[in-house]
């Protein structure tokens, strides 16, 4: 382990990291007083999922890898699925709060539940990660996925922040926003999936 294999490590975290980090804003803005806690809930389940993701890859292409590579073609339309249905859920609840100006509306919450989704979207394009790490030994393949973790949660931590910070100046809106953002992300990874 050299500073090659570390900086190599962590730009693949940071490249890794863009659609998670696009989604904790999208839960920054969507939740704008969100606890500290939650906010490292959120970011250490996007690093989690960042390490897992590789770390399987890495352990099929080991082991069973003709069948991963005929997995592999329903991974962007795995991703497109979970976030079309994230982020119109959060469209349409965010254009019915704009409806009900008058009442009192809390703004919706990121649940658990919406947060194993949104980190197994966000990474299941990862797997593929594993063909890339796949000359390394098992130590390597695991220092290299907690880099990306590491990595990951540091992006992903700024990410809910800025949308924290920004959601005042959007103020009704930012549930409407998230969900667009959520909506474009999952195209985006369906599109470079599909022409890749």
């Amino acid at each position: 382990m050299d500073f090659i294999f570390f900086m190599n490590s962590v730009l693949l975290g940071v490249g890794l990291a863009m659609d998670a980090f696009s989604v904790s804003i999208a839960n920054g803005l969507n939740e704008p007083d969100m606890t500290k806690g939650k906010m490292l809930g959120i970011a250490g389940t996007f690093g989690f999922f960042q390490a897992l993701m590789p770390m399987l890859g890495w352990v099929c292409v080991h082991t069973f890898v003709e069948k991963f590579k005929s997995f592999e073609k329903f991974i962007p339309w795995i991703s497109l699925v979970l976030l079309l249905y994230i982020g119109i859920k959060m469209l349409v609840e965010g254009i019915k709060k704009r409806k009900k100006k008058d009442e009192v509306c809390p703004g919706s919450k990121t649940g658990f539940a919406v947060l194993l989704v949104q980190g197994t979207a966000t990474s299941i394009d990862a797997l593929s990660v594993g063909f890339t790490i796949a000359s390394y030994n098992f130590i390597y393949a695991l220092v290299c996925s907690l880099v990306v973790a590491t990595v990951t949660f540091a992006i992903c931590m700024a990410g809910v922040a800025a949308g924290k910070k920004f959601s005042a100046g959007l103020s009704d809106k930012s549930e409407i926003f998230g969900g667009v953002i959520l909506i474009i992300i999952g195209l985006e990874i369906f599109i470079r999936g599909i022409i890749a």
